[in-house]
């Protein structure tokens, strides 16, 4: 049979051109793909922008902590974060904190105080004398706000102190509440009953005090709730003010993170009976994370916590990102570092300190600003004042 010239002309070096030209396509589609699965993780430490001191929400006569930011159908911003007297120093936190409101008409600010929204009430309720850490949602038309509440008979002794017996009682008293408004300007109106409370059984990890709720929309649009709890240690006694024992036998166990979930905003809520964000080999650790924000996004969970001991990003006081297909089980994201334990700002300095409360702004699920409580020496200090930070993401 005859060949053609052509044909009978190919080289092994046209051979090997041809193979290295493929195996060069192949290495190509390889990448893209590999970029491609690389962009569907979440990085938002590669998002976030230096800060200034316009970036600050700081009011002279009050320590403010935290923020939380939804917009609203007008087009405008409304921020709720707690604040209390500044004469009274930091730790009044648990006895004097109401959740304020500020608008604003861009994202970025300026934030002008408005009024406070969730007021102290009364001592008969059991979010009379404070309301802290809020955190705001908006479902089927209508805003939900989320917060602590406390109260106490006992009139603390100021300036209050955790060495003071009396600090303990509302801070064991504390509980999760749910205010909800057609409106973001309000009027709220609260459950009189809390949304979470404590378990009754006197093992459970939040046996003595539940707290600082992170609550949003789950990928199957039911609720899901991320919380601060504390259960009683062995030996545990309820503070008495007339008694001879200190304040550590009501200190109460561990801190730990807890869930549950919920149908109606306003629940009620069925726990998960484990706690979460927990590592092997840390289980004798007083706390892990801290003051966890959460979302969903692309069926998965999300949240973004305070990395008390370094182990998620390597950096003590860092914010880590965490991911979980269930809510039940989580674990650092691919990119975990959301925020170093120091902020850069924009003169190439850092701050002084790390930032807490972390809440973040989304739009059409893409973060756009990271709000957090930010702590400022004053006259050597520490936390002599407090106030709001909000930090930029860009894609």
């Amino acid at each position: 049979m005859y060949l053609p010239k052509m044909i009978l002309t190919i080289t092994k070096k046209h051979i090997a051109c041809v193979c290295i030209k493929i195996f060069l396509s192949c290495l190509f589609i390889f990448a893209f793909i590999n970029i491609q699965a690389q962009n569907k993780h979440l990085n938002i430490g590669a998002m976030v922008q230096p800060v200034n001191e316009q970036s600050k929400f700081i009011d002279a006569e009050y320590h403010i902590w935290g923020a939380s930011v939804v917009k609203g159908e007008e087009g405008k911003y409304h921020m709720y974060y707690s604040r209390w007297p500044y004469e009274l120093g930091h730790m009044a936190w648990v006895t004097h904190s109401e959740v304020a409101y500020a608008i604003a008409d861009k994202a970025e600010g300026p934030y002008k105080h408005v009024n406070v929204a969730l007021p102290a009430r009364g001592k008969g309720f059991w979010d009379g004398t404070t309301t802290h850490n809020p955190t705001v949602f908006k479902k089927d038309g209508k805003y939900y706000l989320y917060y602590m509440g406390s109260t106490s008979d006992v009139i603390a002794k100021q300036p209050t102190s955790m060495k003071n017996k009396d600090w303990w009682i509302y801070r064991n008293n504390q509980r999760i509440g749910v205010a909800w408004s057609e409106k973001p300007a309000g009027p709220w109106r609260r459950l009189d009953k809390p949304v979470i409370d404590v378990a009754s059984n006197a093992e459970a990890p939040d046996a003595l005090m539940t707290s600082n709720p992170a609550i949003n929309l789950a990928p199957d649009g039911s609720v899901f709730a991320v919380y601060k709890a504390v259960g009683k240690q062995a030996g545990w006694q309820a503070v008495d003010m007339n008694g001879s024992a200190g304040w550590q036998v009501s200190k109460g166990d561990r801190v730990r993170y807890m869930l549950a979930f919920a149908d109606n905003p306003l629940g009620p809520f069925t726990k998960h009976d484990e706690t979460i964000f927990e590592l092997k080999g840390s289980e004798d650790e007083h706390m892990i994370a801290e003051d966890p924000f959460v979302w969903s996004q692309d069926g998965k969970y999300y949240a973004i916590v305070t990395d008390i001991q370094g182990r998620f990003t390597g950096d003590k006081g860092a914010l880590a990102l965490m991911e979980s297909n269930n809510g039940y089980d989580w674990k650092q994201a691919k990119h975990p570092k959301v925020l170093p334990s120091k902020i850069l700002k924009e003169d190439g300095t850092y701050t002084e300190y790390k930032i807490e409360r972390p809440q973040l702004l989304l739009e059409g699920n893409i973060p756009i600003y990271l709000f957090g409580a930010l702590g400022i020496t004053v006259n050597g200090v520490h936390r002599g004042h407090a106030c709001n930070l909000r930090i930029k993401l860009e894609q």
